[in-house]
C-alpha cells in the first residue's frame, strides 16, 4: 500500500491505493508510520516527498472501516495517532506533491508537511464538516493565518490550486509533473548543509509544538472519545 524509493539523499513514499483515491485504511496508516520512522532516522535521507499513486493525493480515512467492536475501534484511534505523528514529527524536511485531490484528513495529511506544491488540477480543503464531523483546525492554524484556517474550517469549501496558492496553502503549482517538481526541490533542500537544515527543522517542530501542541491534543481526545466513548484515555 506504500513505497519509498530512494533518490539519492531523498526519500520518495507514495501511497499506493489509486483504486480509493489513496483513503487511509489501517494497513496503509500502519505502513505510513513506520515508513516515516524509518525515513526520519535514516542518516542518509536529507529530504522527504510524499505524493499520491493515480489521480489523487488522499482522500482522507478510510470511513468503510469505521464501526466495529471496541478492539477495532482502538486500533483505529492508534493508527491514527502513529501515522499523523510519524509525518507531523519528522526529523528530516518534508515536501508534499499534491497531484491531486488532498481532502478531510488527506488534506491535514498535506499541512503536516513542511511544504506543499500542487499540480494544476489539485483540490484541496475538508469537506467532511457538512456530514458532522469537525475538520483538523490544529493542522490548518499551525500552518495557515488564523482568518483563512478558520475560513476553510468552518466553511468546508474545497480550493483549487491557484486559490491555494493565493491564500499560501501552497508554495507554488506546477505547470508540469508535480513529483518531479517535488523532487527537484527537495533534492535542492537535501544538499544545503545537513546539520543546518535538520537544525531548522527541529526548531520548527519545537515552534509547532509549542504553539498548537494542545490543540493537537484536543483533537486526539476528541477523535478518541468519538470513538471509544467517555471511558477513552
Amino acid at each position: 500500500m506504500l513505497s519509498i524509493e530512494r533518490r539519492g539523499a531523498v526519500a520518495l513514499v507514495t501511497l499506493h491505493r489509486p483504486e480509493k483515491r489513496n483513503a487511509l485504511s489501517i494497513e496503509l496508516r500502519v505502513e505510513l508510520a513506520d515508513a516515516f520512522g524509518r525515513v526520519s532516522d535514516d542518516e542518509e535521507v536529507g529530504c522527504v516527498v510524499l505524493t499520491g499513486a493515480g489521480p489523487a493525493f488522499c482522500a482522507g480515512m478510510d470511513v468503510t472501516q469505521f464501526g466495529g467492536d471496541r478492539e477495532h475501534k482502538l486500533r483505529l484511534v492508534e493508527t491514527s495517532t502513529l501515522a499523523f505523528d510519524a509525518v507531523g514529527r519528522c526529523t528530516r524536511p518534508v515536501v508534499a506533491a499534491v497531484n491531486g485531490p488532498a481532502l478531510a484528513g488527506g488534506f491535514a495529511l498535506a499541512l503536516l508537511c513542511d511544504l506543499r506544491i500542487a499540480s494544476e488540477d489539485a483540490t484541496l480543503g475538508y469537506p467532511e464538516l457538512p456530514r458532522g464531523i469537525p475538520p483538523s483546525y490544529a493542522a490548518a492554524r499551525a500552518v495557515l493565518p488564523a482568518t483563512v484556517a478558520q475560513d476553510l474550517c468552518l466553511t468546508g469549501r474545497i480550493v483549487d490550486a491557484a486559490e491555494a496558492l493565493r491564500l499560501g496553502v501552497v508554495r507554488e503549482v506546477a505547470a508540469g509533473d508535480v513529483v518531479e517538481r517535488a523532487l527537484k526541490l527537495a533534492e535542492q533542500i537535501a544538499a544545503l548543509p545537513r546539520d543546518a537544515v535538520l537544525e531548522t527543522k527541529r526548531r520548527a517542530l519545537l515552534e509547532r509544538e509549542q504553539l498548537w501542541g494542545f490543540l493537537f491534543d484536543e483533537e486526539r481526545r476528541v477523535f478518541s472519545r468519538a470513538l471509544l466513548g467517555e471511558d477513552a484515555t
